[in-house]
């Protein structure tokens, strides 16, 4: 865990202990431990069905917990773009009027959160008439307007294609660096998954592996899941990545959590 000055131990934003799931007689989350920092980008991993998902609405306060509990930071101001969000088509709801869902937003507002987000000047436009990646853009900038210390996103790329999901990963490493905001998304894109992140989280109804990219993406437990195919896939991107944004976070975060790769069934943090 990153230390302050000193010698102190840097607070996180949000936290789960022991955090646990059932639905019915099944457990879907088994005492998963997860924290996200001030600043880092943080991604969960997983097959289909392992609680991705789940754990998501928990952290949030949308999924009861049968065990465990989550703390966050006094007032802490969370963005939030589900995975799925549906509008009628025969509703008759403008870009700029859903931005002021559910609190109002001034033009002024709405305008520059369009902007940051690549989406210009949509104000007029309906919900239901925009595109795949246009849609995205517009729920991350109503995320936005609440001027979060951590975004949350599940799934955010659902349904765009390759481009314009690589398109979408890289504007929100802008939007961290822009704003300060901390990151913490699911995504089944491993390929753009791996260049994106601080701290890659490998989930399957409880922490797999947990740490830097580079590291996960080596680990049994990540392989056993993925297969071995990835670590080139990552390797390709990573390198046409860093060819196009020349830039440091500065955060460090390889070297922030000497817990990663716990072994499968024990506590990872």
């Amino acid at each position: 865990m990153p230390r302050l000055p000193g010698g102190r131990v840097m607070p996180a934003l949000i936290e789960a202990r022991g955090l646990t799931v059932r639905f019915g007689g099944a457990t879907v989350l088994d005492r998963v431990d997860i924290a996200v920092m001030p600043g880092e980008i943080v991604t969960i991993v997983g097959p289909n069905g392992s609680g991705k998902s789940t754990l998501v609405r928990g952290l949030i306060g949308l999924q009861p917990l049968a065990a465990g509990g989550v703390t966050r930071k006094p007032g802490l101001r969370i963005g939030y773009v589900p995975q799925r969000l549906h509008i009628d088509a025969g509703l008759p709801l403008t870009v700029r009027r859903f931005l002021s869902l559910p609190a109002r937003v001034t033009d002024g507002a709405a305008a520059e959160a369009l902007a940051r987000c690549g989406v210009p000047g949509l104000e007029a436009r309906q919900m239901a008439g925009l595109s795949g990646g246009q849609f995205q853009r517009v729920l991350l900038a109503r995320a936005l307007l609440a001027r979060p210390e951590i975004l949350i996103l599940d799934e955010p790329t659902q349904g765009l294609d390759q481009p314009g999901t690589a398109a979408f990963y890289r504007l929100i490493e802008e939007v961290r660096a822009t704003t300060g905001a901390a990151v913490l998304m699911v995504s089944h894109d491993l390929h753009v998954v791996m260049s994106a992140s601080d701290r890659v989280i490998c989930l399957n109804g409880h922490v797999c592996c947990e740490g830097a990219p580079s590291v996960v993406s080596a680990a049994p437990e990540y392989r056993a899941l993925f297969g071995l195919g990835t670590r080139g896939a990552f390797a390709l991107y990573r390198h046409e990545h860093d060819h196009e944004h020349d830039h440091d976070h500065g955060h460090g975060h390889d070297h922030a959590h000497p817990h990663h790769l716990a072994a499968e069934g024990e506590d990872a943090r």
